[in-house]
């Protein structure tokens, strides 16, 4: 095929397509930007669903122990229970 034909199409992706992806994203994260109440309520609640998940992986950790003395505990037996202490941490 001709070079021409080709460059056309590939000039056009590059120098409209590109910035108009660019620009699209950058004006949705422009947008959303913060965290609703929504978001923060959302992230409490999966902070204590982790924060239970953790505590029952210690126990059925120390209940292996007890049954296999060999057996080491991957966590380190400290659980944080305050979320608003997590959130400002990180």
């Amino acid at each position: 095929m001709d070079e021409s034909f080709l460059a056309v199409p590939i000039i056009g992706i590059i120098f409209i397509g590109l910035p108009w992806v660019v620009l699209h994203y950058l004006t949705k994260w422009k947008t959303a930007s913060s965290l609703t109440r929504e978001d923060e309520n959302m992230l409490d609640s999966l902070y204590d669903t982790a924060r239970r998940l953790e505590e029952r992986l210690i126990t059925v950790e120390r209940i292996v122990a007890a049954d296999h003395p060999d057996f080491k505990p991957t966590t380190s037996g400290a659980v944080d229970t305050d979320p608003v202490a997590y959130r400002r941490s990180n």
